[in-house]
């Protein structure tokens, strides 16, 4: 997920709606009056809370920024006033006892494993009080080595090369030397490489840390730097939940079943290993309808996990019926406080829709504005 600039406000038709509905103080009275008909269980999907870094000089994914640490703790004082903040683990519970979840409730996840969800977010959910479950890919903490599709990035915007040349993507061009326009080069490689299988991706990104001589085995960038174990254990302490995101965050689809199914089972055994809690919690990485099928369900499910999410956009009207890929509202940087309070109380009007991607793929993400 890449950008040129975060821009901020309310962009497009939903974000002006959405402040429009936010300013005239009738949100809370249409989600009470959606509350009586509808009782779906919304899942606000994070990565990073963050302050928002000049894209002329941040050298990593701008759109992996999902709200400044102000904002995000404004959105989580909303939510505790007027929705029921509930675990994942509670939904498991409810939908093993064939119980309703209550009305308004809404669990809070975040993807990757940053460790700004250690410094900035863990301290600001614990002051409002409000649970969440942070997906990790566990190979990262184990090395604290910066996330691969980060680090393809991070790469395009500082290698020295004049040229890019991607022939398992058919690319072959001139880099400029704009900032920006790097970025939109990058966010097409990123675009366009998902449609690989998950070993060819691994092996183009290797390709070209050779080729440019910059490996990631050796970086540890502080803007790009996974949680430590003992973070983690810290957080769990506190009673925040995790849960896998596969262990090298490969799209586990896209790998061979073998090795997609050792994948999982090797997360799990490592969160197993270094948190009290058993993991029974997934999210499939990158999360959209190329990620994930129905053999890593079944795997998922084989593998001990009792409940996953998507990256899929949407609610989730009988959590039940898709317990292996539970639907989320992604929260992203350009979301103006209105336009994420109406989101909450409106979500089918208010947040991203979700494209089905065809068998060649569209030129747009899982969930895109």
């Amino acid at each position: 997920m890449v950008t040129s600039t975060i821009a901020r406000g309310a962009p497009g038709i939903r974000g002006r709606l959405g402040e429009l509905c936010y300013s005239s103080g009738l949100l809370h009275s249409l989600q009470r009056v959606r509350a009586w008909w509808q009782r779906d269980l919304r899942i606000l999907a994070y990565h990073r809370v963050m302050p928002l870094p000049d894209p002329d000089t941040y050298e990593f994914d701008l759109e992996l920024i999902s709200t400044p640490p102000g904002e995000f703790r404004e959105q989580m004082v909303r939510l505790k006033k007027y929705f029921r903040p509930i675990r994942l683990t509670d939904v498991v519970a409810a939908l093993d006892a064939g119980e309703a979840l209550p009305p308004d409730s809404v669990a809070v996840t975040f993807d990757d494993g940053y460790d700004d969800n250690y410094r900035i977010a863990a301290p600001i959910l614990d002051e409002v009080g409000v649970p969440a479950t942070f997906f990790v890919s566990t190979g990262h903490i184990d090395t604290g080595r910066p996330y691969a599709y980060d680090w393809l990035l991070h790469m395009i915007l500082l290698t020295k090369a004049s040229r890019m040349v991607l022939p398992e993507l058919s690319i072959d061009i001139a880099l400029p030397a704009e900032r920006a326009l790097r970025r939109r080069i990058a966010g097409n490689v990123l675009l366009r490489m998902k449609w690989l299988d998950a070993l060819e991706q691994t092996a183009m990104i290797e390709r070209l840390e050779a080729e440019w001589d910059m490996p990631s085995a050796k970086a540890r960038p502080v803007d790009c730097r996974p949680m430590t174990w003992d973070q983690a254990r810290e957080m769990e302490a506190a009673g925040l939940e995790f849960g896998s995101h596969g262990v090298h965050h490969r799209m586990l689809a896209r790998l061979p079943q073998d090795e997609m199914e050792r994948e999982i089972r090797a997360s799990k055994a490592t969160l197993d290993r270094e948190l009290k809690n058993p993991a029974v919690l997934m999210s499939y990485p990158v999360g959209g309808d190329r990620a994930y099928n129905d053999a890593v369900i079944a795997a998922t499910r084989n593998a001990g996990f009792q409940l996953a999410c998507s990256y899929i956009c949407g609610t989730n009207a009988e959590p039940s019926e898709n317990r292996y890929a539970l639907h989320r509202l992604p929260v992203e940087s350009n979301m103006g406080p209105g336009w994420f309070a109406a989101m909450l109380a409106l979500p089918q009007l208010m947040s991203y829709p979700t494209v089905a991607h065809e068998a060649n793929g569209p030129r747009e993400r899982a969930c895109s504005p």
